[in-house]
């Protein structure tokens, strides 16, 4: 897998990323958030041409939401506004290892993607798009996801970030999202959700190979918390355990992992260099509140001097 990048040049990969903008509700205070926002951010820091897809209200959160999306490389074209639904929010309890819990509010600005002209048309121009199970708790911005998916080149990647939150997703959502994805990242919690769901057994590695040759995936990423992440290809595996840090809380932490993921398989780099830099990547943002803290020039540089393929201005 990393004898080949999944797009060639110099120039700044396209991502979108479909799902909910929110805002966490933590103990420190309110912090923006949403795994699909957080991701863009990221994703964005590390030098790509993100566009994310969401809806806010006709609120105060839902101008704070878009005056914090304004950063370098992060498109809002796609970001519309509600005069119905408010912009949502999620409370978010910590644990005493600052692992985060959430409580969602229902039927937000964020469950009613609708599917434009212009959505559908950047489809086939995307070198990557990153969903999740949450933002498709609603039928129609579902339908939207699933079309922007099936509208993207067969090249490109189709990553499913898991992120499972009960009551919120069914047998067809999980099914239909990991039969149109082509990598997968999930948790611990999660990859016992899908052991029960699909009814695998053995070892950690050999239930991810299972998964990874169940949905024809070109990779599974499954993130252990302070043990680091294990990356499944067809012919690569990785495990790798970051040094520990002060943990401020964990939101964000595996959305720029998927950042780093993706970035680092568009620019074709080994699984191994790939799992280190994400590691160290999302450990940085553990030690930081909140979802998407502002990713300083010393920081990003752990993904970007690691290779040469993409324009580093940013």
């Amino acid at each position: 897998m990393s004898s080949q990048a999944f797009i060639t040049g110099s120039a700044r990969p396209i991502i979108a990323s479909l799902g909910e903008i929110l805002w966490d509700l933590l103990p420190s205070g309110r912090r923006f958030g949403g795994a699909p926002a957080n991701f863009a951010c990221h994703a964005a820091a590390l030098g790509a041409e993100v566009y994310l897809v969401s809806r806010v209200g006709d609120d105060p959160l839902g101008q704070q939401a878009c005056e914090v999306l304004q950063r370098p490389g992060l498109a809002t074209r796609f970001v519309g506004q509600s005069d119905r639904f408010a912009t949502g929010q999620v409370q978010v309890t910590l644990d005493k290892e600052g692992v985060a819990h959430y409580a969602f509010g229902e039927e937000e600005a964020w469950d009613h993607l609708e599917s434009t002209e212009a959505l559908m048309q950047m489809a086939p121009r995307v070198a990557a798009v990153c969903f999740g199970t949450l933002g498709q708790r609603q039928s129609v911005a579902q339908r939207t996801i699933h079309r922007f998916l099936d509208a993207t080149a067969e090249r490109a990647l189709r990553v499913l970030d898991l992120n499972l939150r009960p009551p919120y997703y069914n047998d067809a959502t999980l099914r239909e999202s990991l039969n149109r994805a082509n990598v997968l990242k999930l948790n611990t919690e999660e990859l016992k959700a899908l052991v029960r769901r699909y009814q695998l057994s053995g070892e950690m590695i050999e239930v991810l190979h299972r998964l990874r040759d169940l949905f024809s995936l070109h990779c599974v990423a499954l993130t252990r918390g302070p043990d680091g992440a294990v990356l499944v290809a067809a012919e690569e595996l990785s495990d790798y355990r970051p040094a520990p840090v002060p943990v401020e809380d964990t939101v964000g932490a595996g959305d720029m992992y998927t950042a780093a993921l993706v970035m680092g398989l568009l620019r074709g780099d080994p699984l191994d260099e790939i799992n280190r830099y994400a590691c160290q990547l999302a450990a940085y943002v553990c030690t930081q509140s909140g979802g998407a803290p502002l990713l300083p020039e010393h920081v990003a540089e752990v993904f970007l001097r690691a290779g040469d393929t993409f324009d580093r201005e940013q």
